[in-house]
């Protein structure tokens, strides 16, 4: 299929070929017709399978044929660096359009909110905005939703996970009723039905590769003492020839340590978390996305939050404590029908975590021998990674403790 096939207007065809677009994704195959149908949506898809296209390509084609122009969309996502990449894809999709963006989020100084509210005043057509940062707009009177057609949740599950469930709420309770409304998940546990129970009228669903890796990742892991990891680290960086990779910890201070470990052995990487500045988060990952800079280190919220083609390798130096963010992490390896490599460091105290991914996603991943400077691992056995080992008590069954040794 291609995308002439959705009857699009040729100055947006003109933007996707500009962009070297040529043939939908699955997702976009899927929800387009649907979303040009002006039919409510949940479309349920992994990361890097081109959801961010699937709504915006169809709410472009809408706003250039409307007869009057007012802010007609309203983006809700979870975190800043999300609402700059999808506004920088309208930006690419709009380039013959004439249509208007503007990220809104929180962070920065008093300079940015002035920014955002006078360009507000001024009009978009869509707004990309964080929840908390919305919310604050609205208590302003400096964005008026009185007109609003479309509204999209990207990454619904990840806003709730952050605890946005009240203000996401709070926001579409000041909306239009007779509205569209497009809500998109990686994931669909029962309390983003429940959302979508409230909020969508009758909607159309699309399922796209639940929780499954791109085809084109090779996925690997090493079963290590926690010694182990920084040479292990050192090695592949130093071996591997990756133009491009991130590396993921599960805490902001892991982060912060690896960071300064990898300083001190000479490896160029940098760290993005949110101590830092707005503006030094986007000037890493900036760095980042013009091949500047290599190697990125950050936290799970990264993995959500980062489109960048071309990452090699990922590297999961910590275990991600939710099985769910491991298909979301390796997710940004392999884009656009790309091949990548994701390789999971597995220390003793997370077997029974890799353990639940292996299951999630339906097989064994290799265990690669290490390297034999190195030494020995330890051993991985999923049937000790599944199994909790009950404590004994010190009881018997019916209750009594057994009589200690040497006493009557």
């Amino acid at each position: 299929m291609l995308f002439q096939q959705f009857n699009f207007d040729e100055r947006l065809l003109d933007g996707l070929s500009s962009m070297g677009y040529t043939k939908p994704t699955p997702i976009q195959e899927q929800a387009i017709p649907i979303i040009l149908e002006k039919k409510d949506l949940i479309a349920c898809a992994q990361t890097g399978t081109g959801k961010t296209a699937a709504y915006i390509l169809p709410i472009l084609n809408n706003i250039i044929h409307a007869e009057t122009r007012h802010l007609n969309t309203l983006v809700i996502a979870p975190t800043r660096e999300l609402a700059q990449q999808i506004d920088q894809q309208i930006e690419g999709f709009a380039y013959f359009l004439g249509v208007s963006s503007i990220p809104v989020y929180g962070g920065g100084d008093g300079a940015t909110w002035d920014i955002q509210k006078k360009a507000l005043e001024e009009g978009a057509d869509i707004v990309i905005a964080t929840p908390g940062r919305l919310i604050s707009l609205l208590a302003t009177g400096a964005i008026k939703l009185d007109h609003l057609e479309h509204l999209v949740l990207d990454e619904a599950d990840r806003m709730l996970d952050m605890g946005f469930y009240d203000d996401i709420i709070k926001i579409i309770n000041q909306l239009p009723k007779n509205r569209q409304t497009l809500l998109f998940s990686a994931t669909m546990p029962p309390r983003i039905r429940s959302l979508a129970d409230k909020i969508l009228n009758n909607p159309q669903t699309v399922n796209i590769a639940i929780s499954k890796p791109a085809e084109g990742i090779l996925q690997q892991a090493y079963v290590v003492h926690e010694p182990q990891k920084i040479e292990l680290l050192k090695h592949i960086v130093k071996t591997g020839n990756y133009k491009s990779m991130i590396i993921f910890a599960s805490t902001k201070e892991n982060v912060k340590k690896l960071d300064n470990t990898l300083h001190r052995i000479g490896i160029p990487a940098k760290a993005i978390h949110s101590d830092l500045e707005q503006n030094e988060r986007e000037n890493i990952l900036r760095e980042f996305k013009n091949k500047q800079l290599s190697i990125l280190i950050g936290t799970d919220v990264l993995s959500r939050g980062i489109d960048v083609e071309g990452i090699g390798l990922v590297i999961n130096y910590d275990v991600p404590p939710d099985p769910e963010d491991y298909i979301h992490r390796i997710g940004r390896t392999a884009r656009a029908e790309t091949t990548g490599t994701a390789i999971t460091f597995i220390n003793q105290l997370d077997q029974r975590k890799f353990y639940s991914i292996e299951s999630l996603i339906g097989k064994e991943i290799p265990k690669v021998p290490l390297p034999e400077f190195l030494g020995e691992g330890p051993a991985y056995s999923p049937m000790i990674a599944k199994k909790k080992k009950k404590r004994f008590s010190g009881k018997r069954p019916g209750g009594k403790r057994p009589p200690r040794k040497g006493r009557h």
